[in-house]
């Protein structure tokens, strides 16, 4: 990896520095200060001191997006040059692959205390992954994603690019968390800490699951989708800019709602919804004793 500067060795700031190298447009890739504020961020990033988004108290939502950071994931991409990655194994005459020269895939080590088990799993430069993390093949994590201390990504689960996954979050097989790259200030998808995800889910859109929620093996949350709470016998829905927001501790299941219009009646027709069962409680927990032995 080439070496990265020291923030203290340029007079602006690396946010100052981004913005400017996005604002040149296509001329930053003759820029070799547009390369190094890259090399920066991205270093940050995959330290954990640099974030897409982070937790802030002064948000309606409890989280603050930093769209410039975003902005430098995307200038990345434009100064990036097509390459063949896993040369060793070209010249083996094994696997190879092509992509921006700015993100190759990241290389751990036992230093790093993220279990890495083998078996075709792929993480992308830019990415931070804290230690006791552990990656079951194959799995897949993009750009700017920030996985907290203790998280499960098991088989065939993808953390899009920018995604934010909280402490103890467990995704089960098949689980896909989207990613939100743009528009720059959108939310990215949010899970808070101790959140369980099961199989097959998908959380897409910016929606922010909130800490101790469960999914279902199934369920599908989509910024334009209702959640129908028949605890509180609400409707949640993402309202302006705001995001779909899962309650804490909501267990959510794969529900139907008829549709009354038209033919759809006489046919007994529905269309899919996310449904609030319940809230954690007691027996939730016992059920998830399992996680504890696994990670």
């Amino acid at each position: 990896m080439p070496q990265v500067l020291a923030p203290q060795s340029h007079p602006l700031t690396l946010e100052a520095r981004i913005e400017a190298a996005f604002a040149a447009g296509a001329a930053a890739a003759n820029d070799p200060s547009a390369m190094e504020a890259f090399e920066q961020l991205r270093a940050g990033l995959e330290a954990g001191h640099r974030r897409a988004a982070e937790p802030d108290a002064a948000s309606p939502d409890g989280w603050r997006v930093n769209a410039w950071v975003k902005r430098g994931i995307l200038l990345g991409f434009r100064l990036g040059r097509l390459e063949t990655l896993g040369v060793e194994a070209v010249l083996s005459g094994g696997l190879s692959f092509v992509d921006k020269h700015t993100y190759p895939a990241r290389q751990f080590t036992p230093e790093d205390g993220v279990r890495m088990v083998p078996g075709g799993s792929s993480v992308r430069a830019g990415a931070y992954l804290a230690p006791g993390v552990v990656c079951m093949p194959p799995m897949y994590v993009n750009v700017g994603a920030y996985v907290d201390a203790g998280t499960m990504i098991d088989s065939h689960a993808l953390v899009g690019s920018c995604a934010q996954i909280g402490k103890r979050v467990h995704l089960s097989a098949a689980a896909q968390v989207g990613g939100v790259l743009e528009p720059v200030s959108a939310s990215p998808v949010i899970l808070e800490d101790d959140v369980l995800v099961g199989g097959n889910c998908g959380v897409y859109e910016g929606t922010i699951v909130r800490r101790r929620a469960v999914l279902a093996a199934g369920t599908v949350l989509t910024r334009g989708t209702p959640v129908y709470d028949v605890v509180h016998g609400q409707v949640i829905r993402a309202e302006g800019d705001r995001p779909l927001i899962i309650p804490e501790g909501a267990v959510v299941v794969p529900g139907a709602r008829g549709i009354n219009k038209g033919k759809a009646t006489e046919w007994g027709l529905s269309v899919y919804t996310p449904v609030i069962v319940k809230y954690r409680d007691d027996k939730t927990e016992l059920s998830l004793a399992l996680e504890d032995l696994l990670r």
